[in-house]
């Protein structure tokens, strides 16, 4: 009989086991799972650039490998020197960033340093020189409608690189105030935020934030106020569905645009919903999909504001009927044309993602349809649903009200005479 260990099975399994690499603690850079990515594949693939090894060397982005190392010589010149000192930085750096993706990565050790430090510096420069408006010089920006997409492939999740990286390289070309970069870069990718945001102060530590997805995440939330607000609670309440827009506008709920600083501070006060103005365009759906994947991805973070905010617009839209009450109140800006194709990207966006059970919005929610379930408002909401939708039929109530009014009268004064 052959030696135990010398089972066949034993040593494949043995052999594989070895070759499995370990999962670091510091691990913040995931592909997406085949149950959110099946949903809408096309929302996580990159259309022009690639930013670290993920996608990197896909045929049809190779075009822009070329203007990397241009923005590497631009550089380069600027600050008038060789690149060894900048490869060098990168070497140290390696092990580090490596720790960082989830999935086994294949490219050696020079061929890693190299891509960090080229899409490092594309980066930097891109941010820097937008900032500077020098940018808008360079061919590639005069394209209509190429900055959109380099901000829509750069806060895709496969395609992130290590935020220490691009503070490291930041810090060699600029004097490294965390306050200055923040700024810069929101204001590179504010083009393709669907709506307001609020550079909150109560921001994380720049050596917190992961990388530009989390960065973009950390700074485009709710206003302080609605924060401040929110902690207050002192018993979390469970979120509960609601009917649509127009269900609650049958209910006598009124639509109002709200003019807050953040398009999250979603208010319901008075029978009235006040939202703030949504921009929707051929980059929405991308841009809302990988957000909360990113958030799915950390389930212990104290708030997931982007997840919660798609599941009330998803609950508020049934249908194209609902996007456009919402597009005729000003509160949704619908740059596809299509009401119905918004609703069903709403309707879809929540697909395979895992919801918490308290959500941002519980409040709302709560209030929302503690109000509808009052038979007064019910009576009042019918009342003007039924009668006051046409001159004539306003007129049958104000002749029936008129009529009850000098019956009443009527009877009143012969009360009188007969206690006479």
């Amino acid at each position: 009989m052959a030696d135990e260990k010398d089972d066949p099975v034993a040593i494949r399994i043995d052999k594989k086991l070895k070759a499995i690499s370990p999962i670091s603690s510091n691990c913040c850079i995931f592909k997406v799972p085949n149950y959110l990515r099946k949903v809408n594949e096309k929302a996580y693939e990159p259309e022009v650039v690639a930013i670290g090894p993920y996608h990197h060397g896909k045929h049809h982005l190779k075009p822009m490998e070329e203007h990397k190392f241009r923005f590497l010589r631009m550089l380069l010149n600027e600050m008038k020197q060789d690149v060894t000192n900048y490869v060098m930085v990168m070497r140290g750096l390696e092990d580090r960033a490596r720790k960082c993706y989830a999935e086994q990565i294949g490219l050696d050790t020079n061929d890693f340093v190299e891509m960090m430090l080229i899409d490092a510096c594309f980066i930097i420069q891109l941010i820097r020189k937008f900032a500077m408006t020098t940018v808008m010089d360079d061919p590639f920006f005069k394209i209509g409608g190429f900055h959109n997409l380099l901000c829509r492939d750069l806060l895709l999740v496969e395609n992130q690189f290590p935020l220490f990286i691009l503070w490291k390289l930041f810090g060699m070309i600029e004097i490294p105030n965390p306050d200055i970069f923040r700024y810069i870069t929101m204001n590179f990718f504010a083009i393709i935020l669907p709506g307001k945001g609020c550079n909150r102060d109560s921001l994380k530590s720049i050596m917190e934030i992961k990388h530009l997805l989390g960065l973009v995440n950390d700074c485009w939330q709710p206003s302080e106020s609605e924060m401040v607000a929110y902690r207050k609670k002192t018993k979390p309440i469970e979120w509960s569905f609601m009917h649509c827009a127009t269900e609650l506008q049958e209910d006598g709920i009124r639509f109002e645009k709200a003019d807050g600083s953040s398009i999250f501070d979603i208010k319901f006060e008075n029978g009235t919903m006040k939202i703030p103005k949504l921009k929707i365009d051929d980059h929405t759906e991308c841009f809302f999909r990988n957000v909360i994947a990113f958030e799915q991805f950390f389930p212990g973070r104290s708030l997931n504001h982007v997840t919660d905010y798609m599941n009330f617009m998803d609950c508020l839209i049934n249908s194209s009927k609902d996007v456009e009450l919402l597009r005729r109140r000003g509160i949704i800006k619908n740059w596809l044309g299509n009401d119905e194709v918004v609703a069903t990207m709403f309707n879809r966006l929540g697909d395979s993602v895992s919801i918490s059970r308290y959500s941002f919005y519980s409040e709302v929610f709560s209030n929302v349809n503690r109000y509808c379930s009052k038979q007064w408002n019910k009576w009042i909401a019918n009342l003007k649903h039924n009668y006051f939708n046409s001159p004539w039929a306003l007129v049958s109530v104000l002749a029936a009200v008129l009529l009850l009014l000098l019956t009443m009268v009527q009877t009143i004064f012969s009360v009188l005479s007969y206690v006479k």
